[in-house]
C-alpha cells in the first residue's frame, strides 16, 4: 500500500517524464501526418497527374478584366483582354493556399494577402515569393481546356 493514499500499488504508474515523452511523440506524429497531407503530389488534380487536359467551365463564366477560380481543380482562368485567356495554378506560391478571388485585375489569396496579376501571374503584393505557375488554356466547344506546361 502506498503511504500517501492508502491505495494498493499493484497498478503500474508512469513518471512525469514518460507522460511528457509520450505526449510529444503523439504531437510529432500528428504534425508529420499533417505535413504529409499537405504535399503537392497529394493535392494535384487527377487529370494533371494522368497528363490529360482538364475541362473547366464555360468561356462566358470568365469576364474581361477578371477571372474565375476553379477551386476543386486548383486552377484560375483569367481574361486580361477581350478574347485573351490565361490559366494559372490556383495554389499560392507562399503557403499553398488556394486563391479565392479575381477582382480589379488581381488574383487574391485569402491566407496572407498575396496578390497576383491576371495577365501573367506575377506577384503584385507579397509575401508570395514567385509568380503563379502558368498553364496552357484553349477554348473547345465553348469550354476551357487546360493542360500543364
Amino acid at each position: 500500500m502506498s503511504e500517501a493514499t492508502d491505495q494498493p500499488t499493484d497498478q503500474p504508474t508512469a513518471s512525469r517524464r514518460t507522460v511528457l515523452c509520450c505526449a510529444a511523440a503523439v504531437l510529432a506524429t500528428g504534425a508529420a501526418t499533417a505535413v504529409a497531407g499537405c504535399s503537392s503530389a497529394s493535392s494535384e488534380s487527377k487529370e494533371f497527374a494522368a497528363g490529360g487536359p482538364v475541362e473547366l467551365g464555360a468561356e462566358a463564366d470568365v469576364p474581361v478584366g477578371g477571372g474565375k477560380v476553379y477551386r476543386e481543380e486548383k486552377i484560375v482562368v483569367t481574361q486580361p483582354q477581350a478574347g485573351t485567356y490565361k490559366a494559372f495554378s490556383a495554389k499560392c506560391t507562399h503557403a499553398g493556399c488556394v486563391v479565392d478571388e479575381v477582382k480589379g485585375g488581381v488574383i487574391s489569396c485569402p491566407c496572407h494577402s498575396s496578390k497576383f496579376a491576371i495577365a501573367d501571374g506575377a506577384v503584385q503584393d507579397g509575401p508570395a515569393p514567385k509568380p503563379l505557375p502558368e498553364y496552357r488554356v484553349a477554348v473547345k466547344d465553348g469550354k476551357f481546356q487546360v493542360t500543364k506546361g
